[in-house]
């Protein structure tokens, strides 16, 4: 890629994000937006629309930008929870590391780059080629090759540093957070399963009877669980149908409650849809009470119970119940709001073999994705191009064409793909037995990285070298040949991808294009009672995927091209301050996993540091230094012991609470006054939604005046 279709491509994705940024600022400040842009205040009720007409409005503005950086850690804690906080400190991790790295590559590694000769291009700068800025025009077996050696040392310490830092501030931050925290049912509860019960009794009468016989002191209660999927399934549709009842019975229009009964409502006699409604929605009530009892006696040998103690849980927890080690498991309660349900009605074999499924369906993925990077890869190759595409000749002989097809859009092709991913590895891991929604999030982010990884970086750098074939991997000496060969040549490649998918991708996050759409269909097809605030949650497994990607990207070639450097920069810093804001005005916390994405940030930074090591050896080893490459061997070996050492320090603090703390913590709530009207909500806190009785009878004012509450304050949760 030459250096204008580079510029050229930063300049439509500037443009973009200066657009998107403009309107933002516009739009929401207007009221009808509010929904769009502040639904969490709309939410807390912080938030009215403005009636009065304002010329400020329609003037842009970067107020927000003051409102986000002034938000602190502590407001942040409070209004999104650790998870959130740990998501802003991969932010702040990378803006260190990069910041560092723009120092020594732009102001050392760079020029020493571009006054190599390797490449002899003496061509105009803009027409000279992004390889003339890269490790590859240093002239082979150069001393400043040294420099490029010693600043991979330096990085590497720098990185492992900020790492130790980072990783003991997060840890501080959880303990902290524990202690600061109200009681929680989860630190108080523990899921059992695999219950082996004994003849005449049930799953519920033999939970008491072991827990009462081996726990006495610190046991309290239990909720089995009952295979409801069918019932969820009818409760679901006897909530949507009483909000619809309710919003026709609130509406003055009376017109609207009458229809006809004939075919698309335009023949037959009037009918009164209320009473039409009314009539279903008693079925559905009948058939949820029918269903109800029916499942009474339907238990799953799964039960959650409660213990009286932080340090009573844990011990159940971390303690084997029986000989047999398959039954009685314990794990840890999530969140009596995060309970993935559909869990429970799901058999042990039905859940292997959806496993098996999605590992055969993840391969599937990759492999079909190759078909997107190849056709990226031959835009990127404009030759290529015109011997598959013959009659596009004369067309991309045109400069400005040839440089946007080259520069712009094969990272918007990739991206668009990409943007399909997050979704389908949702949905894959929803099925795989998880309990909670939070550990289903988790697992789709990890899939969502590692498919990232290869499909983006490893099939485009191999499928852009002609040593893309799988023979090359069989032989591990050859790993570090292949891929310093291989790597260098594609850093314009993802100079352009950071750009099109780093800046455009926050500034239409800020921006919110799609919500925005769906706003204003909404006003036009859907009546205005029919609307219903739904206040989003952070998605995780889509957006830190996305950071740490571009942290591999920007540690692998932090010395082979430096040029990429200051532009994962502008991406993190524009990151910063859009997700903060997000976070304040858009986004809430419905459940969490209590800082437990920051090992997989962790370990993706290790990885990417041992790349970068296996490159430099095999690239040294090409510019003909054997003595530098020797030397490099120690460095990854090094970085692995950093990393076993943050294993045993940090990590199972990250599993599980220390005994010291939860001792504690058991200490304080014991002078809690509070305390006892927690055991009592305890006890019923992780009993079966579906379970519970249900009432949607309209007849009178005293039913129908709170549940309309109840639905509204469960519409903006």
């Amino acid at each position: 890629m030459l250096v204008s279709a580079l510029l050229t491509s930063v300049g439509i994705n500037l443009g973009l994000c200066l657009l998107f940024f403009t309107l933002y600022s516009i739009l929401r400040k207007q009221p009808s937006n509010i929904t769009v842009y502040a639904p969490r205040l709309v939410a807390t009720q912080k938030s009215e629309p403005r009636g009065q007409f304002d010329l400020e409005r329609l003037l842009p503005s970067a107020g927000w930008v003051k409102q986000a950086w002034r938000l602190t850690e502590e407001e942040l804690l409070s209004l999104s929870g650790l998870d959130a906080v740990v998501f802003m400190r991969i932010f702040i991790f990378s803006l260190r590391v990069f910041s560092f790295a723009v120092i020594v590559g732009i102001g050392i590694l760079l020029p020493i780059n571009y006054l190599g000769t390797q490449l002899s291009d003496d061509s105009e700068l803009v027409n000279k080629s992004l390889d003339s800025f890269s490790i590859s025009n240093v002239n082979d077996g150069s001393n400043w090759l040294w420099i490029h050696f010693s600043a991979a040392y330096i990085f590497s310490g720098v990185v492992c540093y900020l790492l130790y830092y980072e990783y003991s501030y997060i840890s501080d931050k959880i303990i902290s957070h524990f202690y600061s925290c109200k009681p929680l049912p989860s630190d108080f509860t523990v899921l059992v399963h695999g219950i082996s019960t004994s003849s005449g009794h049930t799953v519920s009468e033999d939970v008491e009877s072991f827990f009462t016989e081996y726990y006495p002191s610190t046991y309290l209660s239990h909720s089995v669980v009952r295979r409801s999927s069918k019932l969820q399934s009818l409760i679901r549709d006897a909530d949507k149908l009483y909000r619809k009842l309710a919003r026709l019975k609130s509406n003055k229009d009376t017109p609207r409650r009458f229809k006809r009964e004939g075919p698309l409502g335009l023949f037959g006699r009037q009918v009164d849809l209320a009473d039409q409604y009314e009539k279903k929605l008693g079925d559905l009530e009948e058939g949820v009470r029918i269903q109800q009892s029916l499942l009474a006696g339907q238990e799953v040998p799964a039960a959650f119970v409660s213990f009286k103690s932080h340090f009573g849980a844990a011990t159940v927890l971390h303690i084997q119940q029986r000989i047999n080690p398959t039954e009685w498991v314990t794990e840890q309660a999530p969140e009596p709001q995060d309970i993935h349900w559909p869990f429970f009605s799901t058999s042990f074999l039905k859940r292997w073999i959806c496993n098996l499924a999605v590992v055969a369906a993840c391969i599937a993925i990759t492999i079909l994705f190759l078909i997107p990077v190849v056709i990226v890869q031959g835009l990127t190759n404009l030759d290529q191009l015109e011997t598959w595409f013959p009659f596009l000749e004369g067309l991309l002989k045109i400069t400005f064409i040839s440089e946007v097809i080259t520069g712009y859009l094969p990272s918007l092709i990739l991206q668009l793909f990409l943007s399909l991913i997050p979704p389908v590895m949702m949905a894959l891991s929803s099925v795989q037995g998880y309990i909670a929604f939070s550990q289903i999030q988790k697992s789709a982010c990890i899939k969502v990285l590692w498919f990232t990884i290869w499909n983006i970086f490893f099939a485009n750098v191999l499928s852009g070298s002609v040593l893309y074939r799988v023979s090359v991997f069989l032989d591990p000496k050859n790993i570090p040949t292949v891929l310093a060969e291989a790597v260098p040549g594609q850093a314009s490649f993802f100079i352009a991808y950071v750009v099109t998918s780093g800046w455009t991708s926050v500034s239409s996050e800020l921006f919110r294009l799609l919500p925005l759409i769906f706003h204003y269909l909404a006003k036009v097809f859907a009546r205005k009672d029919d609307e219903e605030l739904v206040v989003p949650q952070i998605p995780y497994h889509s957006e830190i995927p996305k950071i740490i990607f571009f942290g591999v990207l920007g540690i692998t070639y932090f010395f082979l091209a430096p040029l990429i450097l200051p532009f994962l920069l502008i991406y993190y810093c524009m990151g910063y301050i859009v997700f903060r804001n997000q976070l304040l005005n858009v986004y809430v916390c419905k459940y969490e996993i209590r800082g437990k994405f920051w090992p997989i940030v962790h370990y993706s930074t290790i990885f990417s540091l041992i790349l970068m090591h296996i490159i430099a050896i095999g690239i040294f080893g090409v510019k003909k230094l054997p003595l530098a490459s020797g030397l490099m061997v120690p460095l990854p070996i090094l970085t692995l012991l950093f990393n076993q050492y943050c294993q045993k320090r940090f990590l199972p603090l990250f599993k599980a609470y220390p005994a010291e703390c939860l001792i504690k913590k058991d200490k304080e709530d014991q002078n809690d006054p509070a305390i006892g009207e927690f055991y009592n909500k305890l006890a019923t806190a992780y009993e079966d939604p579906a379970m519970k009785p249900t009432q949607y009878s309209l007849s009178t004012e005293s039913h129908s005046t709170p549940l309309l509450q109840a639905a509204e304050v469960e519409n903006l949760a």
